[in-house]
């Protein structure tokens, strides 16, 4: 194991790789100018086509309200595994049109995807628009280590000041998986602000009608689900909504984030003068589906969809392909998928061993790694010594009392054992709210 980790940081020293016996440096400045890549893109790619935009959501809304019959019509234990991995794929993929509408990229009228946007994010619980501005500051700033919005590195300092359980937490699946609602309400460590506040650091003044829009969308749609949960149950909801909701967030999570993590060689981040948005947006990285691409749209294909966001979801294939010559090394062709992305999951794994915080010197850096960080056995070690230890309970509980609590529900959810029942229990009860 330790062999095989010095091949690897011999191969990614500097960032350098060897391709076909000639070395290739992932952090040089590309020979060719963004508009290059735009004109060897062919015209009718940029087409907007909303009839066909709304074909995609029709058939999308049609294929949950179908699944969700189908499987209330069986209620069996056969038919509700399939139906909530099935759901929470179709949960995702209502999320993608609604990225879309969020893009301008669903079509060229500002209300239809405004009001497609709206239905389509809040449904899932997004607020459609705290997300579309929070997100055009990660298309604006993708690869960049302080101004990039999702998904981006921490610095060194930034790293080291932050508590041993919120590093735990932070690389330990299924954790990373369930971020996304804690981004929402919190955003990334050394970030503040909130998607569903109008006076949050993430909007400017012209925006905060938007924003309030869009939180009363959401809040509308959580007073429909505990209505409708009066009229089925609790339970029920629970089955037909709650675990695909939580799906979609796993969907959510592990597709954003390896778009931009867990290729094999190491990539680099930018800042100060070595940033541009091509050199940025040459960071990211396509991936392979499988059967899912087409039915999350293709979003796998996200390196012209970075650039060029714009372009429309059913256009992406043929614009990447068209894209490729000129791009040349700095395009990473992405593995060829199983019928399911299986492989996907030991390219996140190898991420969360190896990417955890950059250098903060120097306007190229890449990921390093803290040897110190283990697994998840020493999670559950340690929020049962925080049960033990009022000092260190008050001290962490003081900054991260709500989302230690998400975090302790989601371990009973993933069915993950305690070992020490009796010291979680202590521990939950001492919790006032």
């Amino acid at each position: 194991m330790r062999v095989q980790q010095v091949e690897e940081e011999k191969k990614n020293e500097g960032g350098k790789m060897m391709n076909g016996g000639e070395e290739f440096d992932p952090g040089a400045p590309p020979p060719f100018k963004l508009s290059d890549i735009r004109e060897a893109i062919p015209k009718h790619c940029w087409v907007k086509d909303p009839w066909r935009s709304m074909g995609y959501v029709v058939r999308d809304v049609a294929v949950v309200f179908g699944l969700a019959a189908v499987a209330a019509y069986f209620n069996n234990w056969v038919v509700w595994p399939l139906y909530w991995f099935a759901q929470s794929t179709m949960f995702w993929a209502l999320f993608v049109l609604g990225h879309d509408c969020g893009h301008g990229s669903f079509s060229n009228d500002p209300k239809l995807n405004s009001v497609v946007g709206h239905i389509l994010h809040s449904s899932i619980l997004v607020p459609y628009h705290g997300w579309r501005i929070s997100h055009r500051t990660h298309h604006q700033n993708h690869g960049h280590v302080e101004n990039d919005e999702s998904w981006h590195p921490l610095s060194e300092k930034i790293y080291k000041n932050l508590d041993t359980a919120t590093k735990k937490l932070r690389f330990t699946l299924p954790f990373p998986l369930l971020a996304y609602p804690i981004y929402l309400w919190s955003r990334s460590p050394g970030k503040q602000g909130s998607h569903f506040h109008p006076d949050s650091d993430l909007f400017v003044p012209n925006e905060k009608k938007d924003v309030i829009t869009s939180t009363v969308c959401w809040t509308a749609m959580l007073a429909l689900l505990v209505g409708l949960s009066f009229v089925i149950g609790p339970v029920q909801l629970l089955k037909l909504y709650g675990i695909p909701y939580l799906g979609n967030v796993m969907w959510l999570d592990l597709v954003t984030y390896l778009h931009h993590h867990g290729h094999e060689d190491k990539l680099p981040w930018y800042r100060g003068k070595e940033w541009s948005y091509l050199r940025g947006g040459l960071t990211t990285l396509d991936r392979d589906y499988g059967w899912i691409n087409n039915i999350h749209h293709d979003i796998g294909t996200h390196v012209i969809h970075h650039l060029f966001p714009q372009i429309p979801h059913y256009h992406l294939i043929e614009a990447t392909e068209a894209a490729k010559p000129v791009l040349g090394k700095y395009y990473r062709e992405p593995k060829k998928s199983a019928p399911l992305p299986f492989h996907l999951l030991g390219d996140l794994t190898r991420s969360l061993k190896r990417d955890h915080y950059v250098s903060d010197v120097g306007d190229v850096v890449y990921y390093q790694t803290d040897p110190q960080l283990t697994g998840a056995r020493e999670i559950v070690i340690l929020i049962i010594s925080m049960a033990e230890k009022p000092t260190l309970r008050s001290r962490y509980l003081a900054s991260h009392r709500l989302t230690l609590c998400y975090l302790l529900q989601t371990l009973v959810s993933a069915h993950i054992t305690i070992i020490n029942c009796r010291a979680l229990d202590s521990f939950t009860k001492r919790i006032e709210f």
